[in-house]
């Protein structure tokens, strides 16, 4: 292989990650199981209380400071209308680097890594869900399992959060 060649094929290359398939950190919100790409994630920590920003959004909880960093909490059983949230042992706040921001999405509980081939990802089906399908990778399946695979970039980076100004595409 030239160097050239060696370079334009580097190991971790988005085509590498596609043939070896893609890993997601599974979470779930009410009686759903969801999946956000692990490179988003930079931390797990359990829920502690924040402080309320006024005149927030009622699904921004507020913000925490996490080691001199002041970070938004969303709560994305609010954000999905998923009913009255409820916080237990369980409950986790998933810490997330977005387009060189952190923000703080709390969610019932997260479960494991699970790494997806291409053939394991379908397309989300068009319908009146509660999550807006533009921000929908697809579903993903694992044997029994369904993931609904969230693009957590455009979510987060959505006009309505108004948390982080739009990722260059």
């Amino acid at each position: 292989m030239t160097q050239t060649a060696q370079a334009a094929h580097l190991p971790g290359d988005k085509a590498d990650r596609d043939i070896a398939g893609q890993e997601y950190l599974a979470f779930t919100l009410g009686k759903e199981e969801y999946g956000i790409d692990i490179l988003k994630v930079q931390e797990i920590r359990g829920y502690e209380t924040v402080t309320r920003i006024a005149n927030a959004p009622d699904f921004i909880k507020g913000v925490v400071n996490l080691r001199g960093i002041i970070v938004p909490i969303v709560d994305m059983r609010i954000k999905f209308k998923l009913g009255e949230p409820t916080y237990d042992q369980f409950t986790v706040v998933i810490i997330l680097n977005i387009g060189g921001r952190v923000v703080g999405m709390v969610v019932d509980s997260v479960s494991d890594v699970i790494t997806l081939s291409p053939e394991q990802i379908k397309p989300a089906p068009e319908m009146g869900t509660a999550l807006n399908t533009d921000y929908l990778i697809g579903l993903g399946t694992i044997e029994q399992r369904m993931l609904i695979l969230v693009d957590i970039d455009r979510l987060m980076s959505s006009t309505e959060m108004g948390l982080i100004d739009k990722i260059a595409a």
